[in-house]
């Protein structure tokens, strides 16, 4: 029977235990209140029967008492009357009563100790539902704020290998400078220096021919 089971767990004080299984505390809280609500209906119907048999069971046991010192009392007076055939019947009633007496008694100890048993019960699955019934917005809270922090530790961690990306990044385009830096260098080392010097006599040569051209010029229009 599922309350029979939960109230192991319940009056071992195993929620705590049951809570750290749930995969989201924030949705299995609410299940395991209404679980327990549901639970507590029943169990608030089955304690009120055990009660009711209890009452049922002192109420025969008071009745068989109220009924022996009764035909006690009938076969004293039948005595005093001088009716001893009369108190033998009222005693012979008493007897069969008193006889029974000892079972009653037993099944209202019995039902008195169910009842008890069943109350304590209800109780503690009762104090059980208004503890986590209290406890509900914190451990959503809490649930939240775990949630929140996965979130923030994912990002972290994207924001480190990120960095680790542009450190990579950065070695790389120092290493490329280098290179660069390195081949220019060599280019400049393994540049003839005959090519400087004709280049140099190509500048002076370009000169020359401005002026020859700059005085043939004149010559033409002075008529010489």
């Amino acid at each position: 029977m599922g309350i029979l089971s939960r109230f192991k767990d319940i009056m071992s004080s195993n929620i705590n235990a049951l809570l750290d299984k749930m995969e989201d505390p924030a949705k299995m809280v609410d299940q395991y209140i209404r679980d327990i609500s549901d639970d507590l209906g029943k169990v608030k119907a089955e304690t009120a029967g055990i009660m009711a048999e209890e009452q049922r069971q002192k109420r025969l046991l008071e009745e068989c008492k109220a009924e022996i010192d009764k035909y006690q009392k009938y076969a004293a007076r039948a005595v005093q009357e001088g009716n001893d055939d009369d108190a033998r019947a009222f005693l012979t009633r008493k007897n069969e009563l008193s006889a029974s007496l000892p079972g009653l008694e037993q099944a209202y100890a019995l039902a008195k100790d169910n009842a008890a048993k069943m109350r304590q019960m209800h109780d503690k699955l009762e104090g059980e539902l208004n503890e986590l019934t209290a406890r509900r917005d914190a451990i959503k809270a809490k649930a939240a704020v775990a949630k929140t922090q996965e979130k923030i530790n994912k990002i972290d961690d994207a924001m480190s290998s990120a960095a680790g990306s542009i450190s990579a990044f950065d070695r790389m385009e120092e290493k490329v400078d280098r290179m660069l830096d390195t081949a220019n260098a060599m280019a400049e080392l393994n540049k003839d220096s005959g090519e400087e010097l004709k280049d140099l006599e190509a500048k002076y040569d370009r000169k020359s021919a401005d002026v020859e051209d700059e005085l043939a010029k004149l010559k033409a229009e002075l008529g010489k």
